[in-house]
């Protein structure tokens, strides 16, 4: 095992385009760190960097004690799974497992021991004698797993190595890496576009957007605090809800927007310095759809709005209703990444010019239905408030 340590690591493809930017990450010995981000964001290159795929421009990359800049992938002891499982046709599983320790030369003894207690650990013990051609996806991904672990690293890269599977098939995989990376303790950089992977799989969660370091923390910080637009609009499934808001303060502070108001408790104000300095100006708010409720459900304290249904989906285990807002959409280039790039673009798509889609998250008992008008209660001590500007959000520190 061993800490991997980026330094203002910078990667320039030659024209001049910056695959990363001035990136530094500290990943601690042992720790699952999940790189995420749109394409193009530069998480598989910073993959690649610390793998010695990628030659980088500048900076320094430590595993453990050493700084491995100039040293070839074969001696940074790293072992990488990759997305299209690069297993040998020709070779049964067992020799799958097995080829990378011949390599190194390793005695037969200690290659038979570690390839019977790699496929006694991924269930893989039947099938050692068929080739990967007799395989589903899943016991494939589950072979180049082993070869990975059957090495002993100081330390796993997985870029990307679910994202072949059906979607059933990738829940219980991610059960199945969390359960050996408990049991392994081994350092794992794992790289994923999926916003949902990341937030189940990371203990801390790195986004990235344009090759340069958004917010690093744990992903329940990075849903309930996200410190710009950019990463509160990526991190969450619906996304949040977004539109322009003024902060004003007559009868108590409040915040209002599209004909309706929500107050703003001084618990909250003092949560988020430098929120008062916004008062008689616009920002931008955002609203998860977790915090609203139907108001016949909900904690009868919350401010309520009234809305009209356009569409319920109902999902079993909770309802979401997409409602319109009387406001045009916001139009900032972190929401449109964002959100096209998680996924959520359906939300961001406004009704007419002044008009925008939002979502709400209910209970499955409530009677919400398309096309009815309804009261939605809302839990403002989660409000979001953002600079329309530079799309910070107001009384966040800058990395989180």
């Amino acid at each position: 095992m061993a800490q991997i340590v980026l330094d203002q690591v910078d990667k320039v493809y030659p024209g001049g385009v910056r695959g990363i930017n001035g990136l530094s990450l500290n990943i601690a010995d042992g720790e699952f760190m999940v790189l995420v981000g749109p394409s193009g964001c530069g998480k598989s290159t910073a993959l690649r960097s610390i793998a010695g795929l990628e030659d980088i421009t500048s900076g320094t990359i430590t595993i453990g004690s050493r700084v491995v800049n100039d040293l070839p992938p074969k001696d940074r002891d790293i072992a990488m799974v990759f997305q299209n499982y690069a297993l040998y046709p020709h070779m049964t599983v067992e020799q799958n497992l097995a080829f990378g320790l011949q390599q190194r030369k390793t005695p037969k003894d200690e290659i038979k021991r570690r390839v019977t207690e790699v496929a006694r650990m991924l269930g893989l013990e039947d099938y050692l004698r068929r080739k990967p051609a007799a395989l589903s996806g899943g016991q494939r991904q589950r072979v180049a797993m082993g070869r990975a672990i059957v090495r002993e690293p100081q330390a796993f890269l997985m870029d990307e190595p679910l994202s072949n599977l059906d979607a059933k098939l990738r829940v219980s995989m991610r059960a199945s890496l969390s359960q050996l990376h408990d049991r392994l303790g081994v350092t794992t950089v794992y790289v994923t576009h999926d916003q949902v992977e990341a937030m189940t799989l990371g203990q801390r969660v790195c986004v990235l957007r344009d090759g340069m370091l958004q917010q690093v923390d744990t992903p329940q910080t990075l849903y309930n605090t996200p410190v710009n637009l950019f990463v509160a609009g990526f991190i969450g499934s619906p996304a949040m809800n977004f539109t322009t808001a003024r902060l004003v303060r007559d009868d108590g502070a409040a915040v209002v927007f599209a004909g309706h108001r929500l107050d703003v408790s001084d618990a909250l104000l003092s949560a988020r310095p430098g929120l008062d300095s916004y008062f008689g100006k616009d920002l931008i708010l955002g609203v998860r759809p977790s915090d609203f409720e139907d108001a016949e459900l909900a904690d009868p304290s919350w401010p309520q709005v009234g809305v009209r249904s356009s569409v319920t989906e109902e999902l079993g285990s909770e309802i979401h209703v997409i409602f319109e807002i009387d406001a045009a959409p916001v139009q900032h280039a972190s929401i449109t990444q964002a959100r096209t790039d998680s996924g959520e673009d359906d939300e961001a798509l406004p009704l007419a010019e002044d008009k925008t889609l939002w979502t709400a998250r209910v209970a499955a008992r409530s009677k919400i239905r398309p096309g009815s008008a309804a009261r939605l209660s809302v839990d403002t001590s989660n409000l979001h408030f953002f600079e329309p500007g530079s799309g910070l959000a107001v009384g966040r520190s800058a990395l989180g």
